[in-house]
């Protein structure tokens, strides 16, 4: 039986770094020595909570129900110049893609973005100096010494943001699960009815032997997504990080949206969400192209395609038919936006 896994991308959870361990302050007793110097030793660093991003996990659920992270205090010093060990790192793994935020103040602590990534979001207290630290030619008898540092600690937002080159974006229904079990080697859930898709889902589509790019198919938007209307908002997050963006549009006979007004509302959402999203490239998918009758929507969408100069690819996920061109096209454009841009000196 196939074991599912709930698909959770965002988190809270809570991080205290080790404090550092006392310095000592401490004096050589010895039968024979009986003005003996100062031999208080340090106290050792706490523990570092770091971040590290596995390709090995695709979801944050385990986090979900461990949110509290507390890494080891450092040992005290002890006479006879004996330091305290320093705590170990205390290592919390997550997905490839996580963004890591303080909960309180929203600064950026880590954005991960890459296999075996690491960065420190809590850092530990360094352990206090002994008394053996302050001896001098001049203060032959320190009597000082310093206590450990705390450690940071801290409520941590996680956001998990997929790393996709296409971004998927339609209305329930559209063909977005059928296109991306068909192009590459995805199977998400598919079923005639509204938002069978209820988690993102990645698929590696090959152009040909040498490239190949990833392609995230998000829930289906609804109006007012924006506003937190259907799953749309919820997982619109993962559409940011995508360099390109494939609107489809449903053109078959069956459908009651009209065409125009259907693409409109998909980039308005995005505009409303993340006025970034809308200046992302992108394309236009007619989907259904099998079941499209007389073409009239096909029609109506193509001629607002050219009036404003919008490609537009007529397919059908069912039969394969416009699917090649569809993945050249979007080879091509995810090629030109890796190549890195050369700056002038």
């Amino acid at each position: 039986m196939e074991e599912v896994v709930d698909f959770v991308d965002q988190v809270k959870i809570y991080v205290k770094a080790g404090d550092g361990g006392n310095g000592v302050r401490s004096f050589r007793r010895e039968k024979h020595v009986p003005y003996g110097g100062p031999d208080g030793g340090d106290g050792g660093h706490g523990g570092d909570i770091v971040l590290e991003a596995t390709e090995r996990m695709s979801t944050l659920l385990d986090l979900q129900f461990q949110q509290h992270h507390i890494a080891k205090d450092g040992g005290h010093g002890e006479g006879h110049n004996r330091h305290g060990r320093s705590a170990p790192t205390l290592t919390i793994r997550v997905p490839v893609g996580t963004l890591a935020k303080d909960f309180d103040t929203t600064e950026i602590l880590a954005d991960l973005t890459e296999d075996g990534q690491q960065a420190i979001i809590a850092h530990a207290g360094h352990g206090g100096r002994g008394n053996a630290r302050f001896a001098s030619s001049t203060n032959r008898v320190p009597t000082k010494c310093e206590p450990g540092r705390p450690g940071v600690e801290r409520w941590v937002q996680l956001e998990l943001k997929l790393l996709a080159d296409v971004g998927l974006v339609g209305f329930p229904n559209a063909g977005k699960s059928t296109l991306i079990s068909v192009i590459s080697a995805a199977r998400p859930k598919i079923a005639d009815y509204p938002f069978t898709t209820l988690t993102p889902n990645l698929g590696v589509v090959a152009v040909n032997e040498d490239q190949r790019f990833v392609v995230a198919d998000v829930p289906g938007l609804i109006e007012g997504a924006h506003e937190g209307k259907g799953l749309g908002v919820q997982f619109l997050r993962h559409l940011e990080r995508t360099s390109y963006l494939l609107f489809l549009v449903d053109v078959g006979e069956g459908t009651t949206e009209d065409p125009v007004e259907s693409l409109h509302t998909l980039r308005q959402e995005l505009k409303l969400y993340n006025p970034d999203l809308a200046k992302k490239p992108f394309a236009v998918a007619g989907t259904k192209l099998d079941v499209a009758g007389d073409g009239k929507n096909l029609k109506k969408l193509d001629a607002h395609c050219r009036r404003r100069r919008l490609r537009l690819f007529p397919i059908s996920a069912v039969t394969g038919a416009g699917l090649k061109p569809l993945v050249r096209f979007l080879g091509e454009q995810v090629a030109k936006l890796r190549i890195p841009l050369k700056v002038s000196v």
